[in-house]
């Protein structure tokens, strides 16, 4: 079997709203039915016994390779505990070809499980080894590395439910919240609102103890040491027992506690100095360590800490007591497991020692061995939830001690004997405070309940009812995205918003190019939604970012289908008829979000067959309102905009709304049909989006099909007394329609400048010709960047079938480049003529058409 193409697909696709793998496959012969292959199943299931069934065959009885590699990549992810479900085999229309599809949850795991799967099926055939505990292994420690944290995990898991959007902007824990002008970041448990002032506060431990000692807040008397002798002079000067600890460390790292005899000191000065630049010796505070949770000036959570430990039972070694508490399926090596494995390292080594003990003793009945003197459960500690237990006084100190140090997430070290009395009471004190605070003590407790503090500090960074998101327009069909997405970006900025937009043209935000090129995929689109400036988006969502990549958003807020006609592209990445086109384009009315709209072309019957899959009501534009699915919709009080007479009109129930075609430059006064059904869908789209109809009004009488607007959208210009027409068109139905609207224009002479795209059927290609063929007097033919991997004069020979016979065209010729074709049809113009440049390289095309025009305009100053 060989691989033929492997692409994530990243978002909402064709197949899912899961994000998965898509492989394109070539099963040999043999391949195409395992049940032929002797002993295969068995070799398989014995090399991987958790496999589960195969899929049962299909229609023809046929269960291929390709179905094996299907169940395998998947069940390899499942075995290695990720979170993925769904997985699909489609045979393409070639013999032996199928499209593997493989849900994943982290990319890169996925990548390592079908990389597996292949290797296992290979071996299942040759009958080798193959170390499926090893496999498993890597992957389950490859989506360790990979996968969000337990602390980031349960924040982003509280943003999906309020239905905020995310993103991951890195392979670690920074993720994007939201889109536009209403995103927010977190990286691990901090918000991009705390300030690296009091992040810096709070790894100072000495200045931190100060802030909090000066506004009442009870903590532990202490002082810098500048080094190991120091640490024992200042551990004298408090008297009784210390706290060794690194003045701006983290986690627990290099803390030892309870620590009396100048070697004990000494030695915690070593380990503390490895991991801080500056060390801190106070007071010991004799208790129990709590945790306490601030968000947003509220306590959220309180856990009790204790320290790994292992209790004696008078026959096991501390090693076995060790290994057995490590058996716990709960413990593992990183931060994913609700707890960690303790390690016989060298501090623990140390602290066996001052109990007079080795890893090798045998402790006797009951008696309590501890590991560790701090209860980090990075270290194996263990956590018990007490957060109905905190004392209102303990709570107003330690939200206290946050706002000190100017947290908005804060982890609150206290060391008391009760959180259910007052501090003072007690001889209790705050020790630290800590911004970015690991969450899995609160969200998974050893004992007692957990807290979903994910939501807490969802709740702290986004208010009631917000979601994060912008109004977000998602344009695809065959013909007319580009100005349908101008002129529903130009509505929506009349409406006062911020608006960007992606097209074929480039990525703008409030009219400015942030990049250019064709920028109608998800790469493009993401990079959009990630700008601050942007209140509102409207994106052209072409064919090719869908197949390629998938979405770049979960939902939008309305959707609209131009129109899918004949199709475009057809051939090409197993998208054969419009019925195919239908199905790829429809990806955009499954994931409207079901308070948003959908907005489709009544006259097309394939957008009409989307309209029961949409989660979201639907606007239907039409070209009259006695159109059956206008006139239906309308009389069910549902929204429709269609053509009466000189006005395009909106209605919803007993409301309408009249916009004179007159007033829609755009249209020519309605004498532009195609452009008559941009105006409708960007107005329906306007409408979905909540954009005022005094915008709506004022954004269309003030949009012009100019080359600025729209470039290579019917963009018009006088050459010499003779009209010329500027135009994109590239399939059949945008050049049947553009020799509909030329036909119906004033012209003494007609002529085309044409070429076509080589990765378009002959079929399409010939097609064009014939209709060109009808309209125009004259065809000037032209090969240039467009020939996609034809030979040199295929495509002219194509268009040349077409126009054999044509009924209109009386002269034609061949060039080669664009712009001397160009060249050409405009030494054979005369005033009154009409000439439609079907253009291909848009802005250079473009710019060479307006020098022309400038040279002929300065050549008849000069004459007069």
């Amino acid at each position: 079997m060989k691989v033929n193409r492997l692409r994530a697909l990243r978002g909402p696709n064709l197949w899912s709203r899961h994000t998965a793998l898509e492989a394109t496959v070539t099963c040999e012969p043999h391949e195409c039915d395992v049940r032929r292959l002797p002993g295969f199943d068995e070799r398989l299931r014995q090399r991987f016994p958790q496999l589960g069934a195969l899929p049962q065959p299909s229609a023809d009885g046929v269960l291929t390779m390709a179905h094996a590699l299907e169940v395998a990549a998947l069940a390899l992810q499942t075995e290695a505990g990720c979170a993925v479900s769904f997985s699909r085999t489609i045979a393409a229309p070639e013999p032996g070809v199928f499209q593997v599809v493989v849900e994943y949850g982290v990319e890169d795991v996925g990548r390592a499980a079908f990389d597996a799967a292949l290797q296992l099926l290979q071996a299942a055939q040759d009958d080798t080894p193959f170390d499926l505990q090893a496999v498993l292994a890597h992957l389950r420690e490859l989506d360790e590395d990979l996968r969000l944290g337990p602390s980031t995990g349960s924040i982003v898991e509280a943003a999906v439910r309020r239905g905020i959007p995310y993103r991951r902007l890195t392979t670690g824990s920074l993720v994007q919240l939201g889109w536009g002008s209403q995103q927010r970041r977190i990286q691990a448990a901090e918000c991009d609102s705390t300030s690296a002032i009091a992040e810096s506060i709070a790894q100072d431990k000495e200045l931190t103890k100060r802030l909090l000692h000066a506004v009442g807040v009870p903590v532990p008397l202490g002082r810098p040491v500048a080094d190991a002798e120091d640490a024992w002079r200042a551990a004298q000067e408090l008297g009784g027992a210390v706290v060794v600890k690194p003045r701006d460390g983290n986690q627990g790292k290099g803390v030892t506690v309870n620590v009396s005899t100048r070697e004990q000191v000494l030695a915690a000065y070593e380990v503390a100095a490895r991991y801080g630049s500056e060390v801190m010796i106070e007071r010991y505070l004799p208790g129990i360590d709590f945790r306490l949770l601030v968000v947003g000036n509220r306590l959220v959570a309180a856990a009790r800490r204790d320290p790994p430990l292992v209790i004696g039972d008078g026959v096991h070694t501390v090693r076995e007591l060790v290994e057995r508490v490590n058996a716990d399926p709960r413990r593992g090596d990183g931060h994913a497991t609700p707890l960690t494995r303790i390690r016989l390292d060298a501090i623990a080594l140390e602290r066996l020692v001052q109990q007079g003990l080795t890893p090798d003793d045998v402790p006797a009945l009951g008696q309590r061995v501890v590991l560790r003197n701090n209860a980090n459960l990075s270290t194996g500690g263990t956590a018990t939830d007490v957060t109905d237990e905190v004392h209102p006084d303990v709570a107003q100190r330690a939200i206290l001690a946050a706002m000190t140090v100017g947290l908005d997430v804060c982890g609150v070290d206290v060391v008391c004997q009760t959180v259910a009395r007052p501090l003072e009471e007690q001889q209790g004190g705050i020790v630290e405070v800590n911004a970015a605070p690991g969450l899995r003590m609160h969200l998974s407790p050893s004992y007692g309940k957990g807290r979903d503090v994910g939501q807490a500090i969802i709740d702290h960074m986004f208010a009631p009812g917000q979601d994060g998101r912008i109004p977000l327009v998602a344009v695809t069909g065959t013909n007319g995205k580009t100005t349908t997405v101008r002129l529903t970006a130009h509505l929506m900025q009349r409406h006062g918003w911020r608006v960007g937009f992606t097209d074929t043209n480039g990525v703008y935000v409030q009219g400015r190019a942030i990049d250019t090129g064709d920028c109608s995929g998800p790469k493009s689109a993401r990079r959009l939604l990630a700008h601050p400036d942007v209140d509102a988006a409207v994106l052209e969502t072409a064919r090719g970012g869908i197949l390629r990549e998938g979405l770049a958003f979960d939902r939008c807020h309305v959707g609209v289908v131009t129109n899918i006609g004949t199709g475009d592209h057809l051939g090409l990445n197993y998208i054969t008829t419009a019925e195919d086109v239908g199905v790829l384009k429809r990806v955009i009315v499954q994931n409207v979000a079901p308070n948003g709209w959908t907005v489709l072309n009544a006259a097309d019957p394939h957008c009409v067959a989307m309209a029961p899959l949409s989660p979201a009501p639907v606007i239907y534009f039409g070209p009259d309102a006695h159109h059956p699915v206008v006139a239906t919709h309308r009389a069910l009080g549902r929204r429709v905009v269609f053509v009466d007479h000189d006005a395009i009109v909106a209605a919803e129930g007993g409301w309408h709304m009249r916009l004179p075609l007159a007033d829609i430059p755009l249209t020519d006064a309605g004498r532009i049909p195609f452009q008559v059904d941009n105006a409708m869908a960007a107005i329906a789209a306007a409408w979905g989006a909540g954009v005022s109809w005094s915008a709506v009004v004022e954004g269309l009488r003030t949009f012009e099909a100019t080359a600025q607007a729209v470039p290579g959208r019917f963009n018009r210009f006088s050459y010499r007394g003779a009209s010329l027409v500027a135009d994109y068109g590239h399939n059949p139905d945008a050049i049947a329609a553009l020799c509909r609207t030329v036909e119906a224009m004033p012209a003494g002479k007609r002529v085309v400048v044409i070429s076509a795209a080589g990765d378009r059927r002959d079929q399409d290609i010939i097609e064009q010709g014939r209709l060109v063929g009808q309209t125009f007097d004259e065809v000037v033919l032209f090969e240039d960047a467009c020939q996609r991997g034809r030979a040199d004069g295929e495509t002219i020979a194509l268009l040349q079938r077409g126009l054999q016979g044509a009924p209109r065209t009386r002269w034609q010729t061949a060039v080669r480049g664009e712009f001397a074709a160009i060249d050409t049809a405009l030494q054979r113009l005369q005033p009154g003529d009409l000439c439609l440049i079907l253009v291909d390289q848009v802005a250079e095309a473009l710019q060479h058409i307006q020098q022309r025009v400038a040279e002929a305009s300065d050549t008849v100053a000069a004459a007069t």
